[in-house]
């Protein structure tokens, strides 16, 4: 990929100009990020307290009995928001679908080894693990073997 930036006073407002020959899922990535390019915060709720919750501290963010929560080392914090909407928010802070319930931090994973039944089984350095069902497990694997995101690189 070929990147030109053009700085001159001339330009009023910043302007993105993409060619390409076909539509990938880079470029899903790239409008994604640019359309999200605000930092993600969450609000928990802890007892009669609202937290404010780093990304990069979550591990994963599951749904239970109807309910959100987000895993942080050893803390579950109920979260007042659906999951899709959560995992669109986060898409840029490297989170991933891991299961029908449950989105994840490809940065905090530490290790994962292959379960019983095809399943993925992820740990994170904080000591938590989840599962990854069979049917994310690849672009998961492909996403972490390609360093995450493009635009870290």
């Amino acid at each position: 990929m070929k990147v030109n930036i053009d700085i001159d006073d001339q330009y009023e407002e910043t302007s993105i100009t993409i060619q390409t020959q076909k539509w990938t899922d880079e470029l899903e990535e790239i409008i994604r990020y640019i359309n999200n390019k605000k930092q993600a915060r969450l609000f928990g709720v802890d007892a009669d307290q609202t937290i404010i919750l780093n990304p990069k501290e979550i591990d994963y963010i599951y749904a239970e009995k109807r309910k959100i929560f987000a895993a942080l080392h050893n803390q579950r914090i109920e979260i007042k928001m659906k999951l899709y909407e959560i995992e669109e928010l986060l898409l840029p802070q490297h989170f991933m679908r891991f299961s029908k319930s449950v989105i994840g931090n490809l940065n905090n994973i530490q290790c994962f080894e292959l379960s019983f039944n095809g399943n993925l089984c992820v740990y994170f350095h904080s000591g938590n693990k989840e599962y990854i069902t069979r049917k994310y497990a690849t672009s998961i694997k492909k996403k972490l073997a390609t360093g995450g995101d493009f635009y870290d690189r």
